[in-house]
């Protein structure tokens, strides 16, 4: 790719639309991909997107909007499996995969009733550029806003809920109010991310940042930081990826992830060689 490449991608309007929620998104799922990651919640991020993909399967039989279906729908589940998995009384991993397979069956089952897996299914199960309309990119960025916005609010609090709940619950939060706070911003995340993508990918690009940071810092505040910027990296390389070879959206970015996941795991074993631990 010369850089003439990379300035002819700007020439296209879809590739545009594209970049704008991709990086929304992008910084969106590290945000909370921190948490989940460091709370070990990251199955509820799997689980919702099986979830999505049954939501939309159902929006495209019945002909309605899916991310209007999807959004009430994922919310919902996410609720439930927020509760279930703080329900100490049944095993939480067991239980969210229970209800993970069971929609990813549902949506399957509808999609064969219905016309079968056509190009819609299609570019919503493994996401798309050209799919991007104006009203996506418009809801898109409205739900990233409130994703963002909310997680600045109550940065603090959520920090204390995620580094110790038992410390949080002495000094007055309420950490089960924050612990549905993260599944409903996860399940927006998951709702924005759908069509760029894809329902059975978007997870990945919410554990795999808060991953890879991990092994190079401890900091909360950095783990942040520097999630955030291998999200956006890994997605503006991922699309391009996409773009110039002709591959699905999100497995080009995932793809680029799981490089960096691999490339990390080599340098942090050189660092530790060096007993160079973490700031």
């Amino acid at each position: 790719m010369s850089f003439d490449d990379l300035l002819s991608v700007l020439s296209y309007p879809f590739m545009i639309r594209a970049i704008i929620v991709g990086v929304l998104v992008s910084f969106c799922a590290s945000l909370l991909g921190v948490i989940l990651v460091l709370k070990r919640y990251s199955l509820i991020g799997h689980g919702l997107s099986d979830v999505g993909f049954a939501a939309l399967a159902l929006a495209l039989a019945v002909g309605a909007s899916p991310i209007y279906v999807a959004t009430p729908i994922v919310i919902a589940a996410s609720f439930v499996i927020m509760y279930v998995s703080q329900n100490k009384r049944i095993n939480g991993d067991i239980a969210i995969g229970i209800f993970s397979t069971g929609a990813l069956s549902f949506g399957i089952i509808i999609t064969a009733i219905s016309k079968g897996f056509n190009m819609d299914i299609y570019s919503y199960m493994f996401g798309s550029v050209l799919a991007m309309s104006s009203f996506d990119v418009v809801v898109s960025v409205a739900l990233s806003v409130v994703v963002i916005v909310t997680f600045v609010i109550f940065y603090n609090r959520l920090f204390i809920v995620t580094a110790d709940e038992d410390f949080a619950r002495a000094i007055g939060i309420n950490v089960t109010f924050y612990q549905f706070l993260i599944s409903f911003l996860t399940a927006l995340t998951v709702v924005v991310g759908m069509r760029m993508i894809g329902t059975l990918l978007i997870s990945s690009l919410i554990i795999f940042p808060a991953i890879i940071a991990r092994r190079f810092v401890r900091s909360f505040k950095y783990l942040v930081l520097l999630s955030a910027l291998i999200s956006v990296f890994c997605f503006i390389l991922g699309i391009l990826i996409s773009f110039f070879y002709n591959l699905p959206t999100g497995a080009g970015i995932v793809l680029v992830n799981i490089i960096l996941l691999a490339v990390s795991a080599f340098v942090s074993s050189i660092f530790s060689r060096f007993n160079c631990r973490p700031a």
